[in-house]
């Protein structure tokens, strides 16, 4: 050691053991971190007045030389305190890592080896020849250091260990450098510096995710193996954490307590490393929740992606079904339905009957409650003749509603009804005197039983309040569309016109609808009348009413285009029921002469008589429905239908062979969503129009509620 080099040490040594600089504690960590760094990692630091130049010359080969250094330990940007009062030059160089070599439990300068010196000779020429600037008090540890043995007290003022130096995995050795001409001092291999740039990843590397699967980024609690602390705490924040502020330097004397025993530079006292194989010392907890938390993620392996998958859309799907199932459940039900679901709409009663049809023309028989007995002829408009009154006499009676004995409102005759009384060619009323009041029972009256075609005219034009029939004949043209009649057009109040033309079966439909006026039919059943303020009665030309076939109506009808035409009703009781039987035959023309149709009028009137006589005599009642007969189905509109069957038997009066309708309606309160087996829900009608046949329908089986199963699988 050189003259220079022992002004250094001795400088630094009284640096450090000034108590008003330093203070005790602090001086005997510097003593301690300044020994081992001016041992190991010193330079040749040039003191004014020793050697050429005012530098002490550097003897390379002597042993044992040390180079005393200014130990960057503070950290940057802190202020350096006062330097010792002599004045030397100070080279601040970097800090240089601590040789791996060195055990934690040497002393600082114990290092042996040729030319080397003792520990205590280079603590004592160091401490009075060179002079460092003051390092700032390390910030202590966190956990208490367990206690050493007796007379090692510097041990605790020792710089904090790195927390990176708590793993128990050890460092790797550096690898030696090759040996220097001068074997007595080797240098140190530096440390690379850890890059503290946030980029820094701490976890292993691994493929780039989806950004549907992207699992959270790995941050540990502290820094990995090999990553500087300032590096995770970068990850961490994203900045890194600033610097500490130095200590300010000490201008006056301090008041200190006694300082610690300062361990001695001799390697004999200082305790022998822990031999391998022991047991170690509990970690700090924070040292131990790092080293749980600090494991990077497993590798991707396609295990993991498959569970990964599964963990993400397993809840998403459950969720999912969560919600359709409450919505499914919560859905309003369908309206629940009566359908037919394969089950009869009609039943033809047993046996055989034939209707003796006339040879030519049209005609059609309808029996009330049971239907159609059956048709003849091809169902081409033909003219009707009077029968058309009959149309005339239903849109006076909806017009103006009469009960079965009221006479109804006068009606005045004007100037026309008296002139068209006087024509030749046509059936009319005579003597009539314009101004006269006859009451509308007396003018229906006059219009229906000698059929007078000057009353249909002048009830035409009292009911539209016009002068002419014009508009009311469009009335009767509405109505007849209104009743089904696709066949029939009207053309005049009176039949007169050959262009007012229709068919048998829509006549029938129209003889159906007007016999439902109790007004109507009081008045087609006289074979004569005496109206008050004529000068004779009035005779009916029906004379098929004076018959034993208790026929009651409805309308003859003669002219030269129609021939002879007959709307008629009869009646006849069985057992419990008298029904009304209907019928009209059209186009009966006789050969030979026939003045205005009144030969055909004879032929029509007596075809119409053989098919009364055979309907009436073919009467009968049949069961068209037995007990407990499925009649249709209550639909839930969940897939679940209940039976409906007849409550009883029913039966009605028609002829062998027809055909019958089967008609199931719901009752007033409609269709229970639940109800048990037996209970009413609705009425079975046999046949068709008034006197058809009503039985009840109940449930062959309980109807239950819809399942949960059935309201969550029902589609939309």
């Amino acid at each position: 050691m050189t003259v220079g080099d022992r002004k250094a040490v001795t400088n630094w040594s009284s640096c450090a053991h000034d108590p008003r600089i330093w203070g005790a504690e602090t001086g005997a960590r510097v003593i301690e971190n300044g020994m081992s760094k001016a041992v190991y990692g010193m330079t040749a630091v040039p003191v004014k007045g020793d050697g050429p130049h005012g530098a002490a010359a550097e003897d390379e080969d002597a042993p044992g030389t040390a180079h005393a250094v200014e130990v960057a330990d503070a950290p940057e940007g802190a202020e350096a305190p006062e330097p010792a009062p002599d004045p030397v030059e100070v080279v601040r160089v970097p800090e240089q890592a601590p040789d791996p070599e060195l055990e934690p439990g040497r002393a600082p300068g114990s290092a042996s080896g040729p030319g080397s010196e003792s520990g205590s000779e280079r603590q004592s020429e160091s401490a009075s020849e060179s002079v460092l600037e003051p390092v700032p008090d390390p910030e202590p540890d966190p956990e208490p250091v367990p206690e050493s043995e007796p007379g090692l007290g510097p041990e605790s003022v020792s710089d904090p260990v790195p927390e990176s130096e708590l793993d128990p995995e050890p460092e790797p050795e550096p690898e030696p450098e090759p040996e220097s001409e001068s074997e007595s001092e080797p240098e140190p291999e530096p440390e690379p510096e850890p890059s503290s740039e946030p980029g820094l990843e701490p976890a292993s590397e691994s493929a780039p995710e989806p950004d549907g699967e992207r699992t959270s980024t790995f941050i540990p609690l502290k820094a990995l193996d090999g990553v500087p602390q300032e590096s995770a705490l970068v990850s961490w924040f994203g900045t890194a954490p600033a610097p500490a502020a130095a200590p300010a330097p000490v201008t006056g004397p301090v008041t200190a307590p006694a300082p610690a025993p300062v361990a001695s530079a001799d390697p004999a006292a200082l305790p022998a490393p822990a031999p391998e194989g022991t047991a170690e010392q509990p970690l700090p907890p924070l040292d131990l929740l790092a080293r749980l938390t600090n494991s990077p993620p497993p590798p991707e392996t396609p295990a993991r992606s498959v569970a990964r998958r599964f963990k993400i859309w397993v809840p998403l799907f459950l969720v999912l079904a969560g919600v359709l199932v409450v919505v499914q459940a919560l859905r309003p039900l369908p309206a629940v339905v009566l359908a037919g679901g394969g089950a009869p709409t009609s039943v033809t009663l047993d046996g055989h009957f034939e209707v003796p049809w006339p040879e030519k023309g049209q005609a059609a028989v309808w029996v009330a409650g049971a239907g159609d007995v059956g048709t003849f002829g091809e169902q081409k408009p033909v003219p009707t003749a009077s029968v058309a009154k009959v149309m005339t006499a239903y849109v006076v009676l909806k017009g103006h509603p009469l009960k079965k004995d009221e006479a109804g409102p006068p009606i005045a005759v004007d100037a026309k009804a008296v002139a068209d009384g006087t024509s030749d060619n046509e059936s009319r009323v005579e003597g009539l005197t314009a101004g006269t009041r006859f009451t509308q029972q007396d003018m229906l009256k006059m219009l229906m039983i000698p059929s007078a075609n000057n009353i249909a005219r002048l009830l035409a034009r009292w009911d539209t309040g016009s002068d002419s029939e014009t508009e009311f004949v469009e009335k009767m043209n509405v109505e007849a569309k209104a009743l089904g009649m696709t066949s029939t057009t009207y053309t005049d109040p009176s039949g007169l016109d050959a262009k007012t033309v229709s068919t048998a079966v829509d006549q029938l439909k129209l003889a159906e609808a007007v016999m439902r006026f109790d007004a109507f039919r009081a008045i087609v059943q006289l074979p004569s009348a005496t109206i008050p303020g004529l000068p004779t009665g009035i005779i009916n030309n029906n004379d098929l009413l004076l018959s034993p076939l208790s026929i009651k109506g409805i309308k003859t009808g003669s002219s030269t285009p129609a021939g002879g035409a007959l709307m008629w009703a009869a009646y006849k009781t069985v057992g419990d029921k008298t029904p009304l039987i209907l019928g009209t035959m059209l186009d009966q023309h006789v050969t030979g002469a026939d003045p205005n149709g009144g030969n055909s009028l004879i032929l029509v009137k007596d075809n119409s008589k053989k098919v009364i006589e055979a309907v009436r005599a073919a009467l009968t009642k049949a069961g068209a429905v037995k007990k407990g007969q499925v009649l249709g189905y209550v639909d839930d509109g969940l897939g679940t239908r209940t039976p409906v069957v007849a409550a009883q038997d029913a039966t009605v009066v028609a002829v062998p062979g027809q055909k019958l309708e089967l008609t199931v309606e719901t009752g007033e309160k409609g269709l229970p969503r639940e109800a048990r087996a037996g209970t009413e829900i609705g009425v079975l009608t046999v046949g068709t129009g008034p006197g058809a046949t009503k039985v009840p329908v109940a449930l062959q089986t309980d109807l239950s509620e819809p399942s949960f199963a059935a309201k969550l699988l029902r589609l939309p």
